[in-house]
């Protein structure tokens, strides 16, 4: 009888192991699939500045978050009167210990512009495909703004509070419409709703090879400022049966070959320089020796010339992370087809080195033209140069411990972001922000900016877990 009843308790128990699993994959399955909802949803709101509308995805993650039980307290939708549809929203999840500085997630909601007839497929509509998601807003920021919604929700769901509050701003404007900019707008006019011991944002994010294998992690450590610069050559014109030896759009075109055929010096930051000796360790490993002594020799010698040239020709983005970059973005000119043009401009974009003014680079832009007739202006606004973040033992440990648990053996390197986040807003405030993103691109970043925009699916769903924990990490620290 003893013997018959344990068989039957150990039956029964398997039967409840059985189902306690089944709930728990259930659970996890239910997760993904609302997690898939809300970047749909994101991803499918058109954000553009030239018909998009922040607000109205601002509104939708807020009734998603309401939904899991977030009271209208707990939820800020925001936008100025003058521009309804550059919104945004601030929600916050109460901790437990009110007198530890919260924690910020930030995102932008905002994406560039896309043209349907160029993409292979719809950029608004999310498409599974090949093990990557196609859209515009893909990668770019949806992505990070889904996990931070998801983030917030698994948050609420657990049973045990955060010590700390964990706070999320979505905004718009992030991507130059030069309109009203959510982030700066918060960080002027409510500090108190963003306030925080630091901020996690965009900036930074797994780095693959071209095989999909995960090189590193990286983790920005400041960037560049935004400035764009409009160059304009002005003339008479006439009829196009009488050229003239100045025309406007010939004497663009050779300003333009010039500054295309110039580089701005070398310059080091400290995340820069951690950057290239933590990479050189990795393509030393790799094979890939001449390489690695190449960045250890610029990482120790900014004008080492040759050195330099192997080190860029290697990569686009470790070429433009040593200096100012600027390039040709946009051209207007001419207004008939059939008379001379009276006026040609073309719109420079520049990614300017920390502490490096505006001014000196449209100086440095006026002298490479070398010509009276082509003028050369910085265009409002003018572009706010960010302070670097203190990589602390507190900030980096847990990024490190998770990389390794997630991704074995793949470092964590500081990064100077060669472009420009909301991200210098808050360093500006007073509140550090640090751009992580435990999802990996490979060297074409997932055509962000570009055509057919992607992210694989499995490295989003593993970067999705990856924030996750790392935000629960943080929100329990006591200080």
């Amino acid at each position: 009888m003893l013997v018959k009843n344990l068989t039957k308790g150990i039956v029964w128990s398997a039967i409840a192991i059985s189902a306690m699993h089944t709930l728990a994959v259930s659970a996890a399955e239910s997760s993904e699939q609302r997690f898939r909802h809300i970047y749909k949803e994101l991803v499918e709101t058109n954000t553009t500045a030239s018909v998009g509308d922040c607000t109205l995805a601002a509104q939708r993650m807020a009734d998603e978050l309401k939904k899991a039980g977030f009271s209208d307290r707990d939820l800020n939708v925001f936008f100025d009167p003058k521009y309804p549809k550059n919104g945004g929203l601030v929600a916050t999840l109460a901790g437990r210990d009110s007198t530890i500085k919260p924690i910020l997630l930030l995102a932008h909601l905002d994406v560039v512009e896309a043209k349907r007839e160029d993409w292979v497929r719809d950029p608004f509509t999310l498409i599974e495909e090949n093990g990557n998601f196609y859209a515009r807003g893909a990668s770019d920021d949806k992505a990070e703004a889904a996990i931070w919604v998801d983030t917030l929700i698994r948050l609420k769901e657990d049973h045990n509070r955060p010590r700390r509050t964990v706070k999320m701003a979505l905004t718009c404007g992030e991507e130059g419409s030069n309109v009203f900019n959510g982030a700066e707008w918060l960080a002027k006019n409510h500090r108190d709703w963003i306030d925080a011991a630091f901020a996690i944002n965009e900036g930074a994010s797994g780095e693959s090879d071209a095989n999909g294998k995960p090189v590193s992690m990286t983790v920005q450590a400041g960037e560049k400022t935004f400035q764009n610069y409009q160059l304009e050559v002005t003339n008479p014109g006439g009829h196009s049966s009488r050229p003239r030896a100045d025309n406007a759009i010939y004497s663009l075109a050779a300003a333009l070959k010039k500054i295309e055929a110039y580089s701005f010096p070398v310059m080091l930051s400290d995340g820069s320089v951690a950057y290239l000796n933590g990479m050189a360790a990795i393509q030393e490993k790799q094979g890939h020796s001449e390489l690695a002594a190449a960045m250890r020799a610029v990482a120790k010698d900014p004008n080492n010339s040759q050195a330099v040239s192997v080190v860029s020709k290697a990569d686009i983005s470790w070429a433009a992370m040593l200096r100012t970059t600027c390039v040709a973005t946009m051209l207007d000119g001419g207004h008939a087809t059939n008379a001379l043009p009276q006026r040609a401009r073309a719109n420079i974009n520049c990614r300017i080195f920390p502490g490096v003014s505006t001014q000196i680079v449209r100086d440095t832009l006026a002298k490479v033209v070398d010509d009276p007739k082509v003028s050369v202006t910085a265009i409002e606004p003018m572009g706010v140069m960010g302070q670097a973040p203190p990589l602390t033992k507190s900030i980096m440990q847990p990024i490190e411990q998770l990389t390794q648990e997630f991704w074995p053996n793949v470092p964590v390197l500081p990064v100077l972001q060669s472009g420009g986040t909301d991200g210098r807003f808050l360093n500006n405030a007073g509140i550090p922000t640090y751009g992580i993103e435990g999802v990996f691109v490979g060297p074409d970043l997932g055509n962000i900016h570009g055509l057919n925009e992607y992210v694989g699916v499995a490295s989003l769903l593993k970067g999705r877990e990856f924030m996750y924990r790392l935000v629960k990490i943080y929100a329990d620290q006591k200080e």
